[in-house]
């Protein structure tokens, strides 16, 4: 892994050095468990009690941090933190796996697919009739992308994802292990005869740019249209997107939640791990659905939402706060 010195973490950081550290800075790591080489991050002045007994030389701090660093340590002063821990962990991250051939002999690419200027196929991944794939697209092994497909540029699909066909993936995007694109919606309908019946998916997926995807997550083709992520939505582990969704741009759903049938979310929605939402719901622009919460109700732009059922945050607090008293006084 490479080693920077101070002078150059802050050199691409463009933050204010306070204090000084001269040894090379081998690694990033949290402050509990750094040692005497490694950079920190203290982005919360919560955790700011926490660097004294940090080995840490140097630690990447907001402005308005209220300690020193002490002997022979540094902060880095910048606006955000959180933001600069990423640049620094870009400068020490190790280089992705390597391919031995930019197309793995072993692949298997239909003859009308078009395969764009330094794109990379691994072993066992399958590239299926009038697939598009981009320029300089990376495909690790044992990747599905089914007929009529398209893949834009710079792209990165880890192994096992599974693309189907008529799916529509944009530029930059990363699709993380074993994740699902286009798979049907989940439709059926009861019949005196037959039981069950299911209704045939025969839309699609279309999928913006900059978007990630987590492993094991899935994205249902639309019934009709089209199940739509908007550009820069970031979308956690073990995920559900449901049969004609509409994201928004830079939406976050956090793992375990999940998205019934044809709900609506607005520009930047924040939806918190293992929280559900009704089919057929709106989420307004940057609204923000808490961890565990069941969205049966359409949701104002904005509005913090909590509880099962959801209910404006400081209302499902203070409902909480009561039934907190009321067993305290049963108790007695």
């Amino acid at each position: 892994m490479n080693s920077f010195s101070l002078q150059e973490i802050n050199a691409v950081l463009q933050g204010e050095i306070v204090g000084n550290a001269s040894c090379k800075i081998t690694a990033p790591e949290q402050l509990e468990m750094a040692s005497e080489t490694e950079i920190s991050f203290i982005g919360n002045k919560k955790y700011e009690k926490f660097w004294e007994d940090s080995k840490a030389c140097v630690a990447v701090v907001n402005q308005d941090i209220a300690i020193e660093p002490g002997e022979n340590r540094a902060f880095i002063k910048v606006k955000n933190a959180d933001l600069a821990m990423s640049q620094v962990l870009e400068l020490f991250a190790p280089a992705r796996p390597i391919f031995e051939f930019e197309i793995h002999p072993t692949a298997v690419i239909d003859k009308s697919a078009t395969i764009g200027k330094g794109t990379k196929i691994g072993a066992g991944s399958y590239i299926g009739p009038n697939v598009s794939i981009g320029d300089n697209v990376t495909i690790y092994p044992n990747v599905t992308i089914l007929d009529e497909c398209s893949i834009g540029q710079h792209t990165i699909i880890w192994p096992g994802a599974v693309i189907r066909e008529r799916c529509h993936v944009g530029a930059n995007c990363i699709l993380h292990p074993n994740c699902s694109i286009g798979a049907d919606g989940f439709g059926f309908r009861p019949c005196p005869e037959k039981g069950l019946v299911k209704i045939p998916q025969i839309g699609n997926v279309i999928i913006g740019n900059n978007v990630e995807i987590g492993a094991n997550s899935s994205v249902d083709r639309g019934k009709f249209s089209s199940t739509v992520l908007g550009d820069g939505c970031k979308i956690d582990n073990l995920v559900q997107i449901g049969h004609n969704c509409k994201l928004g741009k830079f939406c976050i759903m956090a793992g375990n939640s999940g998205l019934a049938g044809s709900v609506t979310l607005g520009d930047g929605v924040i939806i918190g791990g293992s929280a559900s939402i009704k089919d057929h719901l709106t989420i307004g622009d940057r609204a923000i659905v808490g961890a565990g919460s069941g969205v049966a109700a359409d949701v104002e732009a904005g509005k913090v939402v909590l509880g099962y059922p959801a209910v404006d945050a400081r209302d499902a607090l203070k409902q909480w706060a009561i039934l907190k008293r009321l067993v305290k006084d049963s108790n007695k």
